[in-house]
């Protein structure tokens, strides 16, 4: 070992053994080494180590990289890169010129792509984003730049296959590739589904197994990642059936390929948003175009946004606050400064640096970032540091403690910091983001209520005193066109001041789960949504208590987890922010017991008997009850959601299952793991190939033998006798290849007056099985495409069947007449209304052409719901396997009158029928209390 190593070796573990002996980790401190891991070893945690790194920036005047940050397990790491690299200083920084007005007017805009159209067309060379660097730096991405690179990714996309209405996971750093993949994922007609990228190596094995949850559900057909994830990402490939490659934002921008026209409207999925504390079942909140944009406007209006504003944000890109705060800056024009969070964390500072030097007007996050300044920030790293351009500071995503708020003054307001910018909010991603937030600026409204009244009646009763009193935050009203309620258990609508669910409704809602009606069943009730929280009205004002799932309930008193983790929190040898409260049912005692998890360094039993005492006493003393099980935990056993939220639901799984003290598994064992469920994942793939390629084969052959002699009665016999060998032949080719097939309805399919039938459709065979099934006198409406077959030509002439040149066609007027003088020659019509199928599950969106021409027509419209099709052929293979196949007519539906609100009647009616029982999800509910209510 050379001279300067053993120097820095030796500083670094002196800097190590100062931060652990202020931790009172005595057993960490003894297990110190060079090569120790910060993390298993030393039990220091993600933020720990922020701070650990903090110092040793500070001892050896070096500033160190995030990927640096991020990956060093071990301080051998740190000794090498600190002997490599020479000390660097932070680039100097400049002030943001302000920008001219937009004239552009956006509010005709019908989606996201338009927005980013308009811009890219009128005003390309407008500062969109300013993206930070670790060195300091910044680089521009202009509106024109955006849409340009954006665009060379959705021709990459396009080459791939991916067609319009398929799903595109996003698994990026805060980087300018996410808003390449982002954007280029909306101009190819594809849904972005971002996902966050892996940090910990020590947590490898749990975000596989999350992911994969997440990307099954979402049926994922590309995954856009960096280089350095691509190895993580093959492993994640093999658990994924749907997905069909793996891909960077240079490898998409290297295809030569024009971009194909994609037809985009408002009502189409434009994101689907992942909530970051999900443990069983993936929920992803489905937003429309119209949703996303009606948020944004809603914020807008708020607040208001002035064209002189600035956005400052290092938000994890992949959450709903981090994605939205982009999107707004996108939609007003307005210049959005990007930092990675990892910066943020390490060096809180430059967040207000950067509000400092972009003159920013508008920036935030959730409580704890503003505990993280006042903790972590020395006033010598701020001198001159001017805030007083900062008239919004949001704050929200998690309970908001009124101290925070008034520490941050106290200790910023010299620097310019009002207390008047604080603005608690209150939205969840099933509202898109935004949902409530003070209309006026003032000093936030703190509400002090008796304890006793909140915990045994659910009311918030002002208090006289301080004594034995709670506080909460008011989050300000509902944006205009939304509203919020307060209902209890039953529904029952419950007056101010009393504690109850809150529930939301409005124009920024989502459209349910997606691909799981089940969960949207749960949280939908005529026509207003549960979120999941408590709270109450006061002054039409809402104040968030808590988490309905997290609630306590212990011999009649409601007890919120939040308070009683801050309570433990301030007891010494406890780690902060990492103690958990939850009830488990004791049917023995008739309530729930109170369950408290704590982490801690200490392993001396005598001072854990101490520590366990000293938590139950408080405890006891703050609730007038006291835990019936404390548990101390060794670092890193308490679980977290990617952006740091505690996960109570996972620790109560854990506890019950014998699980939350197990030490932590090696990243290689949980590689060599995942390695090996990968490969068996893939030999039973490979099984199951070989099993379809058998029966492809089989299909095949009975096609061969069976189909040419159907083909030869279009050359021998008339087009009436034509149609009934058809008929007779793709009735029974389904038979053969054991693909029975039940109707239920068939009298609705022989009407005495023309007919509008439309089902849905999941595969290339829908159209084969509709010819078995249909009267002879059902014409089929497709797409002129298909004449571009032979084969097909011939068939759709000898048939009189119909093309037309979108499926859409009540915007090609030629079209409707043809098929309004089909129904008047006494014929029926078949459509499919979704236009096209993907290899997604679930009822896309139906096309109003259908429907529109039965309404001008008074033609009646038959639903026919197919079940079945789409798992034994689905979509982008040929690769079929034997299944049954239920087909449901459903009564038909008469039109009653000639108006536009009929047209949007009979969608409604058609598209819930077709929902019940095709036995897929809704992707997109359009209409939603019609929907919702009845699958």
């Amino acid at each position: 070992m050379t001279d300067s190593q053993q120097i820095i070796e030796s500083k670094l573990l002196s800097i190590t053994r100062h931060f652990l002996l202020e931790l009172d980790a005595e057993r960490a401190i003894h297990a110190i080494s060079i090569d120790a891991s910060l993390e298993r070893e030393l039990g220091i945690d993600s933020l720990g180590k922020v701070e650990l790194f903090h110092r040793i920036e500070t001892t050896f005047s070096i500033r160190l990289p995030e990927k640096v940050m991020a990956e060093v397990d071990t301080l051998r790491d740190l000794m090498i890169f600190i002997e490599q690299n020479h000390p660097t200083q932070l680039a100097s920084s400049t002030f943001t010129p302000t920008l001219e007005t937009s004239s552009l007017d956006l509010s005709s805009t019908n989606t996201l792509l338009e927005v980013i159209q308009v811009y890219a067309r009128y005003a390309p060379d407008r500062p969109h984003i300013y993206l930070h660097h670790e060195n300091g730096q910044e680089n521009i991405i202009r509106y024109g730049q955006l849409f340009e690179i954006a665009t060379q990714v959705a021709q990459g996309i396009q080459q791939h296959g991916i067609k319009p209405g398929e799903t595109i996971a996003i698994m990026l750093p805060t980087s300018d590739a996410f808003f390449y993949a982002f954007c280029g994922t909306l101009l190819a007609g594809a849904i972005p589904v971002p996902i966050y990228p892996p940090f910990r190596p020590d947590k490898i094995e749990e975000y596989i197994k999350r992911e994969a949850k997440i990307l099954e559900n979402a049926q994922v057909r590309l995954l856009i990642t960096f280089s350095q994830a691509e190895m993580l990402s093959q492993i994640l490939r093999t658990f994924i059936p749907s997905l069909k490659a793996v891909t960077t934002i240079d490898h998409l921008k290297t295809h030569s390929f024009d971009l194909k026209d994609v037809i985009v409207q408002t009502q189409d999925i434009a994101l689907i948003q992942y909530t970051s504390g999900s443990t069983g079942e993936p929920k992803g909140v489905t937003l429309t175009h119209a949703n996303i944009l009606a948020n944004i406007r809603a914020v807008v209006r708020a607040i208001p946004i002035k064209p002189t504003d600035a956005v400052v944000s290092w938000l994890p890109l992949y959450h709903d606050m981090g994605l939205m705060n982009w999107m707004g800056s996108l939609y007003a024009g307005i210049p959005v400064t990007i930092m990675s969070p990892l910066t943020f964390l390490s060096r809180p500072e430059e967040w207000l640096w950067k509000i400092h030097y972009h003159r920013a007007t508008l920036s935030g996050g959730p409580n704890f970032a503003y505990e993280l300044c006042i903790k972590k920030i020395d006033p010598k790293n701020i001198a001159g540091l001017d805030l007083s351009s900062w008239r919004f500071a949001f704050n929200g995503a998690e309970a908001i403690q009124p101290s925070t708020l008034e520490r941050f003054t106290q200790k910023f307001a010299a620097y310019g910091f009002k207390a008047e910018a604080f603005a608690p909010v209150y939205g969840l991603a099933e509202s898109t983001v935004g949902l409530t937030c003070q209309t006026q600026q003032r000093v936030p409204r703190i509400d002090t209520i008796q304890r006793e009244a909140f915990a045994l009646n659910n009311q918030a009763i002002p208090a006289d005193t301080n004594k034995d009193t709670l506080q909460f935050l008011a989050c300000g009203e509902a944006f205009v066109d939304h509203a919020i309620r307060i209902v209890d258990d039953a529904g029952n609508i419950l007056p101010e001041r009393m504690v109850g669910n809150i529930q939301f409704t409005g124009p920024s809602a989502m459209q349910g789960y997606y691909n799981n009606p089940i969960a949207t069943q749960k949280i939908w009730h005529d026509g207003w949504w549960d979120s999941g929280d408590l709270g109450y009205l006061a002054d039409k004002e809402i104040f968030i208590t808590g988490r309905k799932k997290d609630l306590i309930i212990k011999a009649g008193r409601n007890l919120y987890p939040e308070e009683i983790e801050n309570i433990v929190n301030q007891i010494p040898h406890i780690r902060k922010g990492c103690v958990v409260a939850f009830g488990v049912n004791d049917q023995r005692i008739g309530t729930e017991k109170l369950i408290i998890v704590a982490e801690t360094y200490e392993r001396d039993e005598k001072q854990q008997h101490a520590i366990r005492a000293a938590i139950i006493e408080k405890v006891a003393i703050f609730l007038d009850t006291p835990p019936d099980v404390v548990i101390l935990a060794p670092p890193q056993t308490i679980r977290k959601t990617s952006s740091g939220k505690l996960q109570r639901s996972a620790c109560k799984q854990e506890y019950l299952s014998g699980k939350i003290s197990r030490q932590p598994i090696s990243a290689k064992f949980q590689l060599a793991k995942l390695t090996a469920i990968g490969l068996y994942k893939k030999c039973v793939r490979g099984l199951v190939y070989g099993a379809k390629l058998f029966f492809l084969m089989y299909v095949a052959s009975i096609f061969m033998m069976t189909f040419p002699f159907a083909l030869m009665s279009i050359f021998l016999f008339p087009r009436r006798i034509t149609r009934g060998v058809f008929q007779f032949w793709a009735r029974n080719f389904f038979r053969l290849v054991f693909c029975p097939v039940l109707i239920k309805g068939k009298d609705f399919l022989h009407a005495n007056s023309p007919m509008i039938f439309v089902s849905n459709h999941a595969s290339y065979a829908d159209s084969l099985l509709m010819l078995g099934i249909l009267p002879t006198n059902v014409l089929f409406v497709g797409k002129k495409e298909i004449l571009k077959s032979f084969i097909m030509r011939k068939i759709v002439n000898k048939f009189g069947f119909l093309t037309v040149d979108r499926i859409d066609f009540n915007k090609n007027i030629s079209d409707t007449r043809l098929i309004e003088a089909a129904l008047q020659q006494k014929n029926s019509v078949f459509i499919f209304p979704e236009g096209t199928f993907t290899y997604a599950t679930g009822l896309r969106p139906f096309k109003l052409g259908a429907f529109s021409l039965a309404v001008e027509t008074q033609t009646p419209i038959c639903p026919i719901a197919i079940q079945g099709m789409r798992s034994i052929l689905r979509g982008d293979t040929w690769l079929p396997k034997p299944g049954k196949i239920k087909i449901t007519i459903a009564k038909p539906i008469y039109p009653e009158d000639k108006e536009w609100r009929e047209v949007t009647r009979l969608h409604t009616l058609v598209r819930t029928e077709i929902a019940k029982h095709c036995g897929e999800a809704v992707l997109n509910l359009v209409v939603a209390g019609a929907m919702v209510n009845k699958i």
